[in-house]
């Protein structure tokens, strides 16, 4: 299929108008296609040729103003309309269109726990041609009517509220104008917990064999909801602008979560079927207040095209963590973010694909580019930048900048420049300027401290220096730190000043801020008295840059981290200490000496999660030679094993649970694992759930201790769609010839699974242990990857070029020489191209790390 150019889309804007769509869908037509009728009312603003997208797998008719057009010039999902007069027309087309199996357009799933069958529909970016025919672009906003004939046994929901009519048929109520990219349905029989809360009704969604899990958190679920939706209402002036606020959680869901106006669809894994850490829940917490942002940020205003992606997904990452620590019991959400998704930014604005947060419109000439900057770039680092601006201009001035926002685009569309000069109205500050340094530049700004002493006879406490808390002066001795800036960006950070006590804790003697020009260093802070132990540049975690401590510091760090009482700002150092390992400046048995040393006594479950994530997935499998990996693998044991030990009162179970999945993954001892799969437990507990099992299992196949009776066995004791994804991801890891090639040909040549069987079954076909075996599949993924991407689409290719499709383990300059082959000469589809981009520059990085620990 074809996909849309900007210059195409600036070009159909600028001749129709839309006004109205009337969808009825007919999803009574087998498994493999549906019913789909629109016909839309616009308008043009003068003769014209211009085009609708439709995907369909047969065009049966369609009908401009009463008369049939010849559909012989449909192709590659465009529809030809030549020679349109200027005024009213009305286009009507019926078709029938193919179910998705790959999480785009109308997608279908049976549950293998029941057999029923369950359809919701993803839209965005581009795919809403998948499900209905539209003039598919989000400066094209309309309002939509959508009626649907289901089996009667089924629920429907859509944007508006659902109403059955008939049995089998449903009318869901018109929306005010929204994109098409918006436009939502979810139909099954699905499992429902209804609400209500101020006039809106609130239920929740899901599959019938996943109801009890529903249930069981619905209460939370709900309550969270309510209180975003409230606190939401305190700082907008624009009520919330739709009719219901449905949640539903849905099987094979690519994304997180969608914010369809009125049904906000999310991954049913947010429906806990094992145990989960409370940092998990947090999460959760925070997606469903991400979402719901996305009502105002991205549903009633709206991006004109999709060079301001940023518009929506940096504001809804920022406000889901802010609302969610303002409105709920969650305090930890800002260490979350630091630990998880800020390192997710800092790792994409290094590599060559990185791009501004908001990158001039010419930068993105069409969807297919557009839809790479879904990325930790435009979450992020956009979330970071909006928490700066958020220091710089006071909470007040910004929130006042979005109400005017809002106000002057509500149900239409807007563009950065737009945005800028909100916030610069409402607050009389050269945002342009701030946005030109931090939205349209590129790359990560690093920040370094350098400490000495200070007195006021060596002329360091004078004009030269800036004097703080009274400042070294008549001869008193104090310390002077200078902050070397390498970048382009202003940031105001906070310095926090720790010394050790008397019990050996690190305890905050004060915080200065510093204001950090763009083009160069902040003036010297110089302080009176001893100098403090640490002293730790972005305290508080307010800007986006890389930290660098002095040499004090450090030490201090290695000697008494697990000794600093704030989370936060333990989390600062963490990602500093995993910034210097990726920048040659920490060699990884440094970072796990620290962790050795005070993991054990972390009592944040985000930051245990995020080092052990790092140390197992980085340092042991692709930083530290093949043969280090052994004993990476048993300084993480140990870690775990402590954390273990430290938790069997009881206490900390997510601390526990963090422990036992790594050590689990970490095990090279199958005897032991076997003993606790069949026990049911680990000694100490927890009692093992759904994941604990087929997590254990999965390692037991890695390392030669599970046949493929044991997988049908765990299979047939859990038949549900994680079970058949734990299933799949065992039998790929078994170290047989016959399982690989087997799993080789279901994700590149039988074209039947879904992204989640393709991500399940890739995740369990490359471990660093069977390097040997798969050796000889390495030069075969190029190849085979490049051409099931070019047939399946995007989901499956970024899929298969994912830090599960890609051999990861491989880290070796002949797979850099065919990482580099197959970008120069295969010409991979966009989606995957960036992919094997990405993993190119990582693959450099990994090297130069072991060069660098060999030099060492």
């Amino acid at each position: 299929m074809s996909v849309l150019t900007r210059s195409e889309a600036r070009a159909r804007a600028g001749v129709l108008d839309v006004h109205r769509y009337s969808i009825d869908l007919d999803l009574t037509r087998g498994d493999a296609v549906f019913g789909s009728t629109t016909v839309v009312g616009f308008a043009a603003r003068e003769s014209a040729d211009t085009f609708v997208e439709v995907r369909a797998q047969t065009l049966h008719r369609a009908v401009l103003d009463g008369t049939d057009l010849d559909t012989s010039s449909y192709a590659d999902g465009r529809l030809p309309l030549a020679g349109l007069a200027p005024g009213e027309h009305e286009l009507r087309v019926e078709a029938d269109l193919a179910y998705s199996r790959t999480g785009e357009g109308m997608h279908r799933f049976t549950d293998p726990a029941d057999g029923e069958t369950y359809l919701y529909t993803m839209c965005c970016m581009t795919d809403a041609p998948g499900v209905f025919a539209a003039f598919d672009q989000p400066d094209l906003k309309a309002g939509f009517a959508v009626s649907v004939t289901a089996p009667h046994e089924w629920t429907v929901l859509g944007n508006g509220r659902a109403e059955r009519v008939a049995a089998g048929r449903w009318e869901l109520a018109p929306t005010p104008p929204i994109s098409t990219y918006l436009m939502a349905l979810a139909a099954g029989p699905y499992h429902s917990v209804r609400a209500e809360h101020r006039g809106i009704p609130f239920r929740l969604h899901v599959r019938r064999s996943l109801a009890p899990y529903l249930d069981a958190d619905a209460d939370e679920l709900l309550d969270i909801t309510r209180r975003c939706f409230d606190r939401y209402h305190e700082i907008f002036d624009e009520p919330y602008p739709f009719d219901s606020y449905d949640q539903a959680f849905v099987p094979e869901f690519n994304s997180g979560a969608m914010e369809n106006p009125g049904l906000v669809t999310f991954r049913d894994e947010f429906v806990f079927r094992s145990a989960v850490t409370d940092t998990e829940r947090q999460t959760r917490a925070m997606v469903i207040a991400h979402e719901m942002a996305h009502m105002w940020f991205g549903d009633l205003v709206t991006l004109k095209w999709w060079d301001d992606i940023w518009l929506n997904e940096s504001f809804a990452e920022y406000m889901g963590f802010q609302i969610l620590t303002e409105a709920t019991g969650f305090d930890g959400t800002w260490t979350d973010f630091a630990v998880a998704r800020k390192s997710w930014g800092y790792d994409a604005d290094e590599r060559p694909s990185t791009h501004p947060v908001a990158p001039e419109p010419d930068a993105v000439p069409d969807t297919a580019s557009a839809r790479l900057n879904f990325d930790g770039i435009s979450y992020a680092k956009g979330a970071s930048a909006l928490r700066q601006l958020v220091a710089w201009l006071g909470e007040s001035d910004f929130l006042a900048g979005i109400n005017d926002h809002f106000a002057r685009h509500r149900f239409g569309n807007a563009t950065l420049a737009d945005f800028i000069d909100s916030l610069a109205r409402a607050s009389g500050r050269d945002v342009h300027a701030w946005a030109d340094a931090w939205l349209r530049t590129t790359g990560v700004d690093l920040l370094a401290a350098e400490v000495s002493s200070a007195s006021a006879e060596d002329g360091t406490g004078g004009a030269a220096g800036r004097a703080a808390s009274g400042g070294a002066r008549g001869g008193c001795a104090g310390w002077r730190l200078a902050v070397r800036h390498t970048g382009s960006r202003p940031h105001r950070v906070t310095v926090g000043a720790y010394s050790h006590d008397p019990g050996g804790a690190l305890t905050l003697r004060g915080r200065h801020v510093l204001d950090v020009p763009a083009d160069g260093d902040p003036e010297p802070l110089t302080v009176a008295g001893p100098r403090p132990d640490l002293l730790l540049l972005n305290d508080g975690d307010l800007t986006y840059a890389k930290i660098r401590l002095d040499a004090a510091s450090w030490g201090a760090v290695e000697r008494s981290l697990s000794r600093l009482a704030d989370p936060l700002a333990r989390a600062v150092v963490w990602n500093t200490a995993r910034d210097m390992v990726r920048d040659v400046h920490l060699p990884p048995t440094g970072y796990l000496a620290v962790a050795r040393a005070h993991l054990p006594y972390e009592t944040d479950t985000a930051v245990v999660q995020g080092v052990l994530a790092f140390a197992r997935a980085h340092l042991a499998d692709r930083f530290l030679p093949h043969t280090e990996r052994g004993a990476a693998l048993s300084a993480l044991r140990a870690v775990c094993r402590d954390i273990l030990r430290i938790t069997e009162d009881g206490s900390g179970p997510g601390l526990r649970l963090s422990a036992l999945r790594t050590f689990v993954d970490s095990s090279a001892d199958p005897d032991s694992l076997g003993e606790w799969l069949a026990a049911g437990i680990v000694p100490g507990g927890p009692e093992l759930d759904p994941e604990l099992r087929w997590r254990i299992l999965a390692r037991l196949a890695v390392l030669g201790a599970a046949s493929p009776a044991d997988i049908d066995a765990e299979l047939a004791r859990d038949p549900s769609a994680t079970g058949r994804e734990g299933a799949a991801r065992c039998r790929a890891a078994l170290p047989d010839l016959a399982a690989k090639e087997a799993a080789w040909a279901d994700l590149f040549e039988n074209d039947e699974l879904s992204a989640y069987l393709v991500t399940a079954t890739a995740d369990g076909f490359w471990h660093p242990e069977q390097r040997d075996l798969v050796r000889d599949f390495v030069p075969r993924y190029f190849p085979a990857a490049v051409a099931a991407a070019a047939r399946r689409g995007p989901a499956i290719a970024e899929a298969l070029g994912s830090r599960y499709g890609f051999p990861l383990h491989a880290v070796d300059a002949e797979t850099l020489r065919l990482t580099e082959k197959c970008l120069r000469d295969a010409d991979p589809a966009p989606a995957l191209r960036r992919k094997l981009a990405d993993q190119q520059d990582d693959l450099r990085r990994a090297l130069r790390i072991r060069d660098g620990a060999s030099a060492n």
